[in-house]
């Protein structure tokens, strides 16, 4: 079992200093629940057999000692040393650091991976594309129940929850590359024709709602952009634009039912199929969103976004957002 739990070890750390390097695309979600299913196996079979073991030889050992003082005391020698005799049973009942490293680390492993695959789970904010609501920086957290619970690495739904609506704080598989995970705002539902125009976003021929704001100053870019206040379904947010970028869309891709969207000089169009959402950053003119990849589909949701827990650079930025 050393052997074999030494390869397990090597393989586990192989895979992360390969990952690390950049020599394959880690799948943090796959190696936790891997590392929970092995763990889990070890902790079984520490349970229900090599502890018994250990017991039984160190009861074999406490019997021993008995019968020797048992004789020693018929011969008149009523003074013992078990010293050695509990220091065999300690060694005896002691788990070997195959065990340590692999049932002693299960409990751990395993609260984890239930928390961060069914209640809660960390992320760190890369860019900008979320400025001003979430700034580069930001650990936020996510519920992973609000939309439903997901068999982890599968996303099978398991339970139904609530269905997205306009305005939430989404984070979901990238789908040119679903192993990257992207957070924007939900704009458009199933059913929805969402068109971007000249900078306005309008739902089901409906303008949405817009306010007025002091300029946003962006301390990276170093310079100020213009800021709205934006209503959105029950959602009350700020974005920001780049009066300096058009608003056309520059080097939309081939996607899943582009044929639903319309491109002109002013915009796009889309309608949105069922069973998808369009997605859009509130930092409009600096966001890689539905606009250039398409939309996405329900099976790549991995939960809503509602908290900032930690900003190293801005202990402000601590509390929830919409």
């Amino acid at each position: 079992m050393q052997a074999i739990t030494a390869v397990v070890l090597a393989a586990f750390v192989a895979y992360l200093g390969a990952w690390y390097f950049g020599a394959i695309e880690g799948n943090f979600a796959l190696l936790l629940m891997l590392a929970t299913l092995v763990t889990g196996l070890y902790w079984l079979a520490e349970r229900f057999y090599f502890l018994p073991q250990r017991r039984r030889a160190a009861q074999a050992v406490q019997q021993a000692a008995a019968q020797r003082r048992s004789e020693l005391e018929r011969m008149g020698i009523a003074k013992t040393d078990d010293d050695n005799a509990r220091e065999a049973e300690g060694r005896l009942l002691a788990q070997p650091w195959w065990l340590d490293w692999t049932a002693g680390l299960f409990p751990v492993i395993c609260a984890v991976f239930l928390l961060r695959s069914f209640l809660f789970e960390p992320f760190k904010i890369p860019s900008g594309s979320m400025i001003p609501t979430l700034m580069v920086g930001d650990l936020i957290l996510v519920n992973k129940y609000t939309y439903g619970l997901r068999l982890p690495v599968f996303n099978t739904r398991l339970t139904q929850g609530n269905a997205p609506q306009r305005g939430d704080v989404m984070v979901f598989r990238y789908p040119p590359q679903p192993s990257l995970d992207y957070i924007k705002r939900v704009v458009g539902v199933p059913g929805d024709e969402v068109a971007y125009l000249n900078k306005r976003l309008t739902i089901n021929g409906k303008e949405v709602p817009l306010k007025d704001l002091p300029e946003f100053f962006d301390a990276d870019a170093m310079r100020y952009f213009a800021r709205r206040q934006e209503q959105l379904g029950l959602h009350t947010h700020d974005i920001i634009l780049n009066k300096d970028v058009p608003a056309f869309v520059q080097g939309a891709s081939e996607f899943r039912y582009r044929d639903h969207c319309t491109y002109s000089i002013e915009g796009v169009v889309c309608k949105v199929p069922a069973g998808h959402y369009f997605m859009m950053g509130d930092n409009r003119d600096n966001s890689l969103d539905s606009r250039y990849w398409g939309f996405v589909p329900e099976q790549n949701i991995v939960g809503k976004a509602f908290f900032v827990w930690m900003n190293f650079g801005n202990l402000k930025r601590i509390g929830s957002f919409d």
